[in-house]
């Protein structure tokens, strides 16, 4: 079995600019192709932005018509899914012949939601997954997803998923990618603590599988003049200072964590490492005891409304 080359991009958007994200996305992955990654991962909310310190005129109870302005202006920087802004990911993809895995805010009726796009070589739009419970303050400007989306896709380079920041924190949701056969195991976030290494280490030992943690580095330069974080104003000041990494089977870092710079990391994975990390621990395998615990899991997607013969 041939070695895979992976890539995780550790970067940030232009924030609020679809446009300027996309150009920076598109030379990223040109760049990762040239250097022969088979799999490229972009981290949360690549396109076009994490909202880092800013509560959008929120306090309990009230909302400051600034704040809804602000939401409005967020609002349309997200994308339709599909739509343009996935045409031009897809270019990348086909132009570089590489699976894409990419963050993106999705916007849908009245809606935003936390996003995970899967292309591939060819440019096809493979599948999303949305996240399923926003974090804090991320409650208030994202929906949350359903369990149609709990996403594992059969590619040619393995079995491909992602889990968005905190759901990694969420252990039956892991217990339901661990049973769908997740091997590339995808971890977009925004996290960028110390103790957030630590959680992929243990995901990829638990799981025995590869993780790829692709998280931002941002700073207050890449927003807007007028974007007022509580933070305050100096031009140089980190939002999301990264902490990308690579972990293999068996709980190794591969590569990283990597703190305070824009970066691409890269590494040939064996994928034979995960039949050798399960020949003694196999979470949904052969070291389960469905005698003692069961996972129910509603994969069927949740809808407000239902039309015709389906709405019973």
């Amino acid at each position: 079995m041939n070695p895979i080359r992976v890539a995780v991009i550790q970067a940030g958007p232009v924030v609020y600019d679809v446009p300027r994200t996309l150009e920076k996305l598109q030379e990223l992955t040109a760049d990762a192709a040239r250097r022969g990654a088979s799999l490229a991962v972009f981290p949360e909310a690549f396109v076009a932005g994490y909202p880092k310190g800013l509560n959008f005129g929120a306090s309990l109870g009230i909302r400051t018509s600034e704040g809804r302005d602000e939401f409005r202006r967020y609002f349309d920087s997200a994308i339709t899914v599909p739509g343009p802004a996935t045409a031009i990911i897809a270019g990348a993809a086909r132009a570089g012949k590489l699976h894409l895995v990419v963050g993106v805010i999705e916007r849908e009726g009245g809606t935003l939601y936390c996003t995970v796009l899967f292309f591939g070589p060819d440019g096809t739009l493979l599948g999303k997954h949305r996240k399923l419970m926003p974090t804090a303050l991320e409650r208030l400007v994202w929906g949350q997803g359903d369990g149609s989306t709990l996403t594992v896709l059969d590619t040619e380079i393995g079995r491909l998923g992602a889990v968005i920041c905190w759901e990694n924190y969420m252990p039956l949701l892991r217990m339901a990618m661990y049973a769908r056969g997740v091997q590339l195991y995808c971890a977009p976030t925004v996290d960028d603590r110390d103790t957030w290494t630590p959680s992929m280490r243990h995901i990829a030992l638990e799981g025995r599988c590869f993780v790829l943690s692709a998280c931002q580095f941002l700073t207050r330069a890449d927003c807007p003049p007028d974007y007022a974080h509580v933070q305050g104003d100096n031009s140089g000041y980190v939002l999301i200072r990264g902490g990308s990494c690579i972990v293999a089977p068996l709980g190794q870092v591969l590569a990283g964590p990597a703190y305070g710079s824009a970066c691409t990391l890269m590494v040939d994975l064996d994928m034979g490492d995960i039949t050798r990390g399960k020949y003694d621990f196999d979470v949904a395998g052969h070291y389960a005891r469905p005698d003692v615990f069961q996972l129910c899991v509603n994969d069927k997607p949740a809808r407000a409304v239902r039309w015709g013969e389906n709405s019973v």
